[in-house]
């Protein structure tokens, strides 16, 4: 994959970081991703839920907040690129988009509904725009729209599948519907219809695929599909840069793929989520008991409700993983535990491996290999073992004699992470990295 612009702006790495709410995508991380080469999502999913005022005046501290964690992004990642996620059913959904483009966003991903109006919100800014889609109705729906009503298209198309975490652009039926192979003919479909706009009105519209982005291979997938870049948004609730309390990343590194299901949502959407005790109580139909309506959604009767949204979403990122909502993706595996490294993906000559601590080392560790292998060498310090013996390496006890203790290695599958001298092993590769 290439990078692609947004504005004027160029991605280093062709990725994408989800927005998740409520406060698990804040400044911290959108800035450090966005440091690091791809582009940082803000979710305002009530985005001032820490504001002194949120319960009082829930409109007056999102706003507020949407501002704040744009700064707090800024100060990380200097001219790096930074957005918003905000969602076409929210209430406030016109100021949150006004509140956005007056903060500098560089790009606004909405979705969780079409963001028919979308277009005059921004009208007059810089900021670029972006609709999720999933399904090549969807995508013909909005973009004519756009066209039609105000003779333009999108600067970037979002498609989410079903195998995306949090709300989906699914009725349940459709998710029990669609296969991998199925879906890919979708993606092509989609793409087709972006690719029809973007030459109408003489531009790029980079296409970026979302949903199940596990490994190297799910991206080489979506790569011969067409598309541009991808987005992922799980894998980075486990770093040290995500805004979550660190008992809901623990939970996200308990959870099994057993562990995952398709939970009703107040919102009116399907959506994918770590089963508890709370979504247990949810799923067998209790009514929870909720706290005065924030004014969230566009469509929410606080008195037929389920549970709320809010409430569920603010338990879980503040560590009441028990009580609240945890929105995830298919797990597959997805991490081992806190301290051991995964591959995420290959593209071209290209390969990334990432420490799930580390945001660095999950969109800004590409690298060609062959280009820095002398380089791993120089930069290795106190260790000196610098031959790449593939698996005889892969255990706790061929760590490197200047590593401290087995702590300071850590094996997954046939690969060697060594902290002191701050280079991978793979095989008989080494890819560069920095951020250990």
């Amino acid at each position: 994959m290439k990078n692609f612009k947004i504005g004027d702006k160029i991605t280093r790495v062709p990725l994408i970081q989800g927005g998740m709410g409520v406060g698990i995508s804040l400044g911290r991380l959108a800035g450090s991703v966005a440091k690091a080469g791809g582009v940082g999502i803000i979710s305002t999913a009530q985005i001032g839920y820490r504001e002194e005022d949120f319960d009082r005046n829930p409109a007056a501290a999102n706003e507020r907040a949407i501002a704040g964690e744009m700064k707090k992004a800024r100060e990380i990642s200097g001219d790096g690129i930074i957005g918003y996620n905000i969602m076409v059913a929210l209430k406030e959904y016109a100021s949150h988009v006004k509140a956005a483009v007056k903060a500098g966003a560089d790009i606004i991903i909405s979705g969780a509904g079409l963001p028919t109006e979308l277009p005059e919100l921004v009208k007059g800014s810089l900021t670029k725009i972006a609709p999720i889609v999933s399904t090549d109705k969807s995508a013909k729906v909005i973009l004519k729209y756009w066209d039609r009503k105000y003779k333009r298209t999108a600067d970037l198309v979002v498609i989410e599948g079903p195998q995306a975490g949090g709300h989906l652009g699914f009725h349940k039926e459709e998710l029990e519907k669609y296969t991998e192979e199925s879906y890919s003919e979708e993606i092509k479909k989609i793409i087709t219809t972006v690719k029809s706009y973007a030459e109408k009105y003489e531009t790029e519209i980079p296409v970026i695929v979302a949903g199940g982005i596990y490994n190297r291979e799910d991206v080489q997938k979506v790569d011969n599909l067409g598309a541009d870049g991808i987005q992922v948004a799980t894998r980075f609730i486990t770093t040290e840069e995500c805004d979550a309390d660190i008992h809901y990343k623990e939970a996200h590194l308990k959870a099994k793929e057993s562990d995952i299901a398709i939970v009703k949502s107040p919102v009116g959407m399907p959506g994918r989520a770590i089963m508890n005790k709370f979504m247990t109580r949810v799923m067998n139909g209790e009514q929870i008991p909720h706290s005065p309506c924030h004014g969230c959604l566009v469509k929410c009767s606080p008195k037929e409700i389920p549970y709320c949204i809010t409430d569920g979403l603010i338990n879980a990122v503040k560590g009441n993983v028990d009580e609240g909502l945890l929105f995830c993706k298919i797990v597959h595996q997805l991490i081992y535990d806190r301290g051991n490294c995964y591959d995420l993906f290959l593209g071209n000559t290209w390969k990334i491996i990432i420490k799930c601590t580390s945001v660095y080392n999950i969109c800004g560790c590409f690298a060609d290999i062959s280009g820095f292998i002398n380089q791993c060498r120089r930069i290795s310090g106190a260790c000196s073992d610098t031959t790449f013996t593939g698996r005889k390496n892969c255990s706790y006890n061929s760590r490197s004699p200047g590593c401290c203790n087995k702590r300071d290695v850590f094996m997954f599958h046939h690969h060697i992470a060594c902290l002191k001298c701050r280079f991978l092993y793979s095989n008989c590769n080494v890819v560069r990295t920095t951020a250990l």
